[in-house]
């Protein structure tokens, strides 16, 4: 089998409220991988509130693509391989590590097609039924739609609910953080997200805040690229740290680990250059006692944490509309059951790629 082409584009997808207060949408950056055979995998890399989704469609259509066309795609390791080092000058961060994992998951669709599998099978399995954790609460809703959100999440029967802290005064953090807690009772544990937007010094005293409501987590407390002060605020706080949505490879993972700045890691594998790239860091973290939450995309993910042992959680964010996908996974009892379809499962929807492409 051979790769005989790539096509590429840009979709556009509104969100609903209240998440468009903060996003008014979202871009995924696809890719359609043809081969000799009529096989095809669909690889795309969801660009959160759509910025530089230009750039890396660009990048994914000039440097890597072209280096895909003739290969068997079944050589899954070595492609990545040769994707990663196309452009030595070029770390693999950001839009490049975007571009790259749109392609690697598509070529993992391939490979699970070709096999008859799902992916968390052709890995090797540990379940095909994943919790997961309600998430949004996003700085721009009030009170009353951060406490629906929380009790949309767990009428679905999920055990976790994760909001956004971004408030200046870390008192009003607290009384929000505590209004949803009050409202879910002890049914459901929270964590905390401060989306990078705290020092040091400000984390500790929020923290402090917090510390009584048994938070599961405490999440991305400072800047990403700032993994000397995570680890700090890792050490100075009573709530374990959870980090890793805006890290892109092992190699900074490893770092994190080493530094002791998280024990939850949250690979993103639209961001941390695929599934192939996401993998090592799930099993690299095994080895240091962290749990693996991956960010975002549960859809992609499930196949992710259905594969590894310490495995713990997908985030479930409620955005997408009925007719970008032909099946989304569904939620029951705070669960995802991965389909048995082969390869990651997922196709765009008739008509899907007509209604919303922008580029």
């Amino acid at each position: 089998m051979k790769i005989t082409g790539v096509d590429s584009y840009i979709l556009t997808v509104p969100t609903p409220r209240p998440m468009a207060l903060q996003y008014p949408q979202h871009k995924l950056v696809v890719a359609d991988i043809a081969t000799d055979e009529g096989m095809k995998g669909l690889g795309y890399s969801l660009v959160f509130g759509g910025g530089g989704a230009e750039s890396v469609h660009s990048y994914l259509e000039t440097r890597l693509a072209p280096v895909l066309i003739g290969e068997d795609p079944l050589l899954v390791e070595r492609l990545w391989e040769k994707m990663f080092r196309a452009d030595m000058g070029i770390k693999k961060q950001g839009i490049a590590a975007y571009a790259l994992s749109a392609l690697d998951i598509g070529l993992w669709d391939i490979a699970g097609k070709a096999a008859g599998l799902p992916l968390y099978k052709l890995w090797g399995a540990v379940t095909d039924r994943i919790p997961a954790y309600g998430s949004g609460g996003w700085s721009k809703y009030s009170e009353k739609e951060l406490v629906a959100e929380a009790e949309k999440y767990a009428a679905l029967g999920c055990k976790y609910y994760k909001m956004k802290i971004h408030h200046a005064d870390p008192r009003e953090n607290r009384k929000r953080v505590e209004a949803v807690h009050r409202a879910l009772g002890g049914g459901i544990r929270m964590m905390v997200d401060v989306n990078q937007r705290l020092d040091v010094l400000a984390n500790v005293r929020q923290a402090k805040l917090l510390e009584d409501l048994d938070l599961v987590w405490y999440e991305e407390p400072v800047l990403a690229d700032d993994i000397a002060a995570c680890a700090e605020v890792a050490r100075a706080i009573r709530i374990p740290v959870a980090t890793g949505e805006n890290i892109y490879t092992r190699y900074e993972f490893r770092e994190l680990v080493e530094r002791k700045a998280a024990r939850y890691l949250m690979p993103d594998v639209c961001r941390a250059n695929g599934f192939s790239e996401t993998l090592r860091i799930g099993r690299y973290a095994a080895a240091h006692q962290a749990a693996v939450a991956p960010h975002v995309v549960h859809e992609l993910s499930l196949q992710i944490v259905g594969a590894l042992s310490n495995g713990f959680l997908v985030e479930f964010i409620d955005w997408t509309p009925p007719d970008l996908f032909e099946a989304m996974p569904e939620c029951k009892d705070g669960h995802f059951l991965i389909a048995d379809r082969p390869g990651h499962g997922m196709a765009l929807a008739g008509g899907a790629k007509k209604k919303y492409r922008s580029g």
